[in-house]
């Protein structure tokens, strides 16, 4: 009897395993109609994984994002790669000063393989300070 090609995600390690997989296959120029199958079984098994165990709305876009960097080993200095910009624009984003553009949520979403909707949440910014001006008589 064969075993099968993919199975049920049960822990992290698995679900990382599948997500670059799937990431591999969808990277490819040309496909197969077997290849389009396993995208889209394993479409199904990685989004049912981040339903049950990554997603989790108690956690705000940020945190959100920040534990999807430690599952996948994503440094700030790779975001910068992933979105196109500034190591500042990351900082300010990851220390709630920037909220996440929509761009940046598309970006993220595709990367990370979730539904946007997760990180389009609101949530509370930093307020700035305001400088100080010193007199001068």
């Amino acid at each position: 009897m064969k075993e099968l090609l993919y199975k049920v995600v049960k822990n992290d390690l698995q679900y990382r395993f599948y997500c670059r997989r799937l990431e591999g296959l969808i990277n490819q120029p040309y496909r197969n109609q077997f290849q389009n199958d396993q995208i889209d079984l394993l479409t199904v098994l990685v989004e049912r994984y981040e339903s049950e165990y990554v997603v989790k709305q108690d956690l705000d876009p940020i945190q959100l994002l920040r534990s999807l960097m430690k599952a996948n080993y994503v440094r700030p200095v790779d975001l910068v790669r992933i979105l196109n910009c500034s190591k500042g624009l990351v900082s300010d984003i990851l220390n709630y000063k920037r909220g996440l553009s929509k761009e940046s949520i598309r970006i993220l979403s595709a990367h990370f393989k979730l539904r946007q909707e997760a990180l389009n949440r609101p949530y509370a910014l930093q307020e700035k300070k305001k400088k100080r001006i010193k007199a001068t008589a």
